[in-house]
C-alpha cells in the first residue's frame, strides 16, 4: 500500500519491473494509474491478445477510471466482478458464474471452462443448455442468461489464472517498491547486470534521466568496474566501455587504491598495468572522458598518449629491476618526468560526441539531436524504443540522426540502402528498397537529421525494421518554424500556487516557442488557452524537466505545427 510505489508505476517508469517493462504496459499503467495490488493483478492478466484485441482492456480502463459506469446484469455478479469493476478477468471468475449462477459445483464449472479454452463444441452445446436452465432455477431471466453465457463463452479462451497473475504482480510491487525507495542503487544494479548490451543500456539510462538521476561520465578517479551510485547521481562503469576489459580495470582500481588519484596521465601509464591496457584501450578512455577528470582537454590527451605510454613503460622496467637515476640515492624517491601538454584546441562537440558514441553507444556529455528536441517531439509519435510494440506493416512516423549508411545492388541491379536512424531512445534500422531510393537517393546522406516515414517489419530474432517511403530533412518539414509548447493542467488536482510558479518559471526561459495551456477536469471539461499578449519560451531540456516536475511527466508536450 505504498503510495510512492504506485506513483510510479503510474509514471510508466517501468523498466526493470517484472512483467510491466514493455512499452504497451507502461502506456497502460499511465491511463490507469493504479494504487492497489489488485489493479496490478488485473492489469497482468488482461494485458495479452486475446483481452486486447476484444477491447477488453479498454473496458477495464474506462471503468477503473471513472469514463464509464460500472453496471451488474445480475446482483449475483456484483460479487464476483467488483473488484475487477464488472468485467470479467480470471479464470477463477468464470468457474464462480457457473457456481453461482447456475448452481454448477466447482469441479462442473471448471470442466466446462476448460471445454471452452479447447473449442470443444459438442461439450460446450450440451453444457449451454445445463446453464441455461440451471439458470431458470436460480430465477434469472432467460435473455440475461443467454448474454451471460455468450460473454463468458468468449472470454473462457483466453482468461488468466488469478493465482498466477498475483504472484506475478506481488513480485512486481516489491521490485518496483525498491526502485521507488532506493532508485540509484537499483538502477546501477540493473544497468550493471546488462553490460554488453548496448540496446538495454541505452533504455535503462533513459530511464535513469527521466527519473531525474544524472549519468556521470567514466571517470578512472571515480568510477568501478560497474555502474555506481554516487549520491543522488549514478557513476558509469569503467568496464561498459568498448575494447576495455575487467582485468584491465581491476589494475586500474588496485593503482588508484595505492596512490589515492591519478593526477596526470604519465602518472597513470606509470602505476598500470600496460599489457592489460594498451594503447587501444587507453584510446577508448580518453574517448569515453574517463580522463577528464585531470583536468585536461582530450585532444592533449591523445596527442601525448604514445609518449606518455612510452616514459610509463620505462619507469616500470625501472622498478623492476631497481635501478635508479644517475644522481639518486638508494632511499630516494625520483620525481616523474613531466610531459608538456601541446597548446592544441579541444575537439569540436561534433568530435566529443562522436567519440562518446563509438566506444560507449551513446552519448554522455550531450546528444547531437538536442538542439531539435522540440522538433522531433512535434513531428513524431514514435521513437526507436516503440517499434517492438508496433504491428507489422503500421505506419511510423521517426526522426533522427541517419548512421551507418550502405548502398547495394539488387540482384536486378538496382540500387537499395540500408540504415540507422538515431534518436534520443536508441536506434532503429531502416530499408529502403529500389523504388523509394531511387526518389530519396538526394537526402540519405550520413549524418543528416531526417524525418523518416515508412511501415514496421518485424522478423523472426531480430530488431524490427523500418521500410521507408519518406525521407524528409527536418528543417524542411519544419519550415523554420517553433513548435508550441502545450502545458496540460488538470484543474482538479493542480495546487492553488500553480499559475504563479509557471508565470515565474516561464518568465526564467524567454524564446521563440509559443506556449498554450490545455486545462481539463475528469471526464467532463477541455479547454485550450492561449496566453495573451503571446508568450514565448527557449523550450531547452533543463526548463522540459522543471515543468514536468511541477505539472506532471506526460503534461508537457508539443503541438504539430501547422
Amino acid at each position: 500500500d505504498d503510495a510512492a510505489t504506485y506513483e510510479l508505476l503510474g509514471k510508466g517508469l517501468t523498466a526493470g519491473i517484472f512483467q510491466f517493462e514493455s512499452r504497451g504496459m507502461t502506456d497502460i499503467l499511465r491511463r490507469v494509474k493504479p494504487d492497489r495490488l489488485a489493479d496490478l493483478t488485473a492489469l497482468n492478466a488482461l494485458y495479452r491478445p486475446g483481452p486486447i484485441q476484444g477491447g477488453m482492456i479498454d473496458d477495464f480502463i474506462a471503468r477503473r477510471t471513472g469514463k464509464k459506469r460500472v453496471t451488474y446484469d445480475l446482483p449475483q455478479l456484483q460479487e464476483i466482478l467488483e473488484e475487477t469493476y464488472g468485467v470479467i478477468v480470471y479464470q477463477e471468475q468464470v468457474i464462480q458464474i457457473f457456481n453461482k449462477v447456475a448452481g454448477f459445483t466447482l469441479g462442473e464449472a471448471d470442466v466446462v471452462r476448460r471445454a471452452m479454452g479447447k473449442k470443444k463444441h459438442e461439450e460446450m452445446v450440451a453444457n449451454r443448455e445445463k446453464f441455461l436452465a440451471g439458470a431458470q432455477r436460480h430465477d434469472v431471466p432467460a435473455a440475461k442468461a443467454r448474454k451471460l453465457w455468450e460473454l463468458v463463452e468468449q472470454f473462457a479462451g483466453y482468461g488468466f489464472n488469478k493465482s498466477h497473475s498475483a504472484a506475478y504482480a506481488i513480485v512486481a510491487y516489491r521490485t518496483a517498491y525498491l526502485k521507488t525507495h532506493y532508485p540509484v542503487e537499483f538502477m546501477a544494479a540493473l544497468l550493471s547486470s546488462e553490460i554488453g548490451n548496448q540496446d538495454k543500456l541505452t533504455m535503462y539510462l533513459n530511464e535513469c534521466r527521466d527519473m531525474g538521476i544524472a549519468i556521470l561520465p567514466p571517470d578512472v578517479n571515480s568510477s568501478d568496474l560497474t555502474f555506481t551510485p554516487s549520491g543522488k547521481d549514478m557513476r558509469f562503469g569503467l568496464t561498459a566501455i568498448k575494447n576495455v576489459g575487467a582485468s584491465a580495470i581491476e589494475s586500474v582500481v588496485a593503482a588508484r587504491k595505492e596512490l589515492g588519484r591519478f593526477e596526470s596521465l604519465l602518472q597513470y601509464c606509470e602505476h598500470v598495468d600496460l599489457r592489460l591496457l594498451n594503447k587501444r584501450v587507453l584510446e577508448s578512455l580518453i574517448k569515453a572522458g574517463a580522463f577528464d577528470s585531470l583536468g585536461r582537454r582530450r585532444s592533449q590527451l591523445m596527442a601525448i598518449l604514445d609518449k606518455a605510454m612510452e616514459l610509463g613503460q620505462k619507469r616500470q622496467r625501472e622498478a623492476q629491476s631497481g635501478q635508479h637515476g644517475l644522481f639518486m640515492g638508494s632511499g630516494e624517491a625520483e620525481a616523474a618526468p613531466a610531459l608538456d601538454l601541446p597548446d592544441i584546441p579541444e575537439w569540436s562537440e561534433a568530435e566529443r560526441l562522436a567519440g562518446e558514441k563509438e566506444v560507449l553507444g551513446f552519448y554522455v556529455t550531450g546528444h547531437p539531436l538536442e538542439k531539435y528536441r522540440a522538433q522531433l517531439a512535434a513531428l513524431t509519435r514514435h521513437d526507436s524504443s516503440s517499434l517492438e510494440e508496433l504491428a507489422t506493416d503500421a505506419t511510423v512516423t521517426l526522426a533522427g540522426i541517419l548512421t551507418g549508411l550502405r548502398v547495394r545492388p539488387s540482384k536486378k541491379g538496382d540500387l537499395w540502402a540500408a540504415a540507422a536512424l538515431e534518436d534520443h531512445r536508441g536506434s532503429s534500422d531502416l530499408l529502403v528498397f529500389p523504388q523509394a531510393y531511387q526518389q530519396l537517393q538526394g537526402v540519405l546522406k550520413s549524418d543528416a537529421v531526417l524525418l523518416i516515414k515508412g511501415r514496421v517489419r518485424h522478423e523472426e530474432n531480430q530488431k524490427p525494421k523500418v521500410v521507408v517511403s519518406e525521407a524528409i530533412p527536418l528543417e524542411k518539414a519544419m519550415n523554420g518554424r517553433k513548435p508550441p509548447l502545450r502545458i496540460r493542467i488538470d484543474l482538479g488536482e493542480a495546487p492553488e500556487t500553480l499559475a504563479e510558479e509557471l508565470a515565474g518559471l516561464l518568465a526564467a526561459y524567454p524564446g521563440e516557442n509559443p506556449v498554450v495551456f490545455e486545462l481539463v477536469r475528469l471526464g467532463n471539461f477541455r479547454a485550450r488557452l492561449e496566453p495573451r499578449p503571446p508568450r514565448g519560451v527557449k523550450a531547452e531540456e533543463e526548463l522540459l524537466g522543471r515543468l514536468r516536475a511541477l505539472c506532471g511527466a506526460d503534461a508537457v508536450t508539443f503541438d504539430r505545427p501547422n
